[in-house]
């Protein structure tokens, strides 16, 4: 069981393009982008120090794009997932959360570019910071984005937000007995080819001894209560 006391001092929210599209598979959902902006309030009144990738499959899905040039498909991606994060940005400022959105790409107008001693200091200071672009080069996914992050930010944990509730030995959606997982070591993950996520962001956490906390983005109050230790979906250690 949880407590009302954090668990995390500081965290990488990592959030699916797909779990923003709520019951849709595509566009923004507004209701989910509200839910997310007030779990996120409660763990800044808390004290912890947030900081978002998001993804931009709700928008755009690279990998399954047909014969289109594999790296023009991923800067598609990229700037999908800044649409995203400009929502966010929006959703949580209206709940009265300071935000900042850095890009890896550069676009000056409507975000500042990816620096990390800027966002080291906006997380101090009580901001939350979305990235977005992903690392800016074309063949890594978002969640080897936040691996990355989390390693650079020195955070304790991933939060995988997600449209699936946990980790699977298949698609439950398609097998209806599909084993589900409450804990794993990240080898396990990679022996056993679990697609929790892609296998260069999944070394990376297994080499910077990074948690991950694998949980469903519409479970109610999902992102606090994993903040608060409350052993919902699966633990990745």
């Amino acid at each position: 069981m949880g407590s009302n006391q954090p668990k995390y001092k500081r965290v990488i929210l990592k959030i699916s393009g797909e779990a923003l599209a709520g019951a849709g598979h595509t566009g923004l959902d507004d209701a989910m982008l509200a839910s997310v902006a007030k779990d996120v309030k409660q763990l800044r009144e808390l004290g912890v120090e947030v900081a978002i990738v998001v993804g931009g499959g709700n928008f755009w899905r690279g990998r399954t794009s047909g014969d289109m040039d594999r790296a023009t498909a991923d800067y598609m991606g990229m700037l999908a997932t800044c649409i995203n994060a400009l929502a966010l940005q929006d959703a949580f400022e209206r709940q009265g959360v300071p935000t900042r959105v850095q890009t890896a790409i550069e676009m000056r107008e409507i975000a500042e570019p990816y620096i990390r001693r800027r966002a080291l200091s906006e997380l101090e200071n009580g901001w939350v910071v979305i990235f977005a672009a992903g690392i800016g080069s074309p063949f890594f996914s978002t969640d080897t984005t936040a691996a990355l992050r989390a390693a650079e930010m020195d955070a304790e944990v991933i939060l995988l937000a997600k449209k699936v509730d946990a980790v699977y030995d298949s698609d439950p959606e398609k097998n209806p007995n599909a084993k589900r997982y409450t804990r794993l070591t990240h080898q396990q993950v990679l022996e056993d080819n679990l697609q929790v996520m892609d296998s260069t962001a999944a070394s990376l956490c297994r080499d910077n001894k990074i948690r991950i906390h694998v949980f469903g983005l519409a479970e109610e109050n999902g992102i606090f209560r994993a903040v608060t230790g409350e052993e919902i979906g699966t633990i990745i250690e």
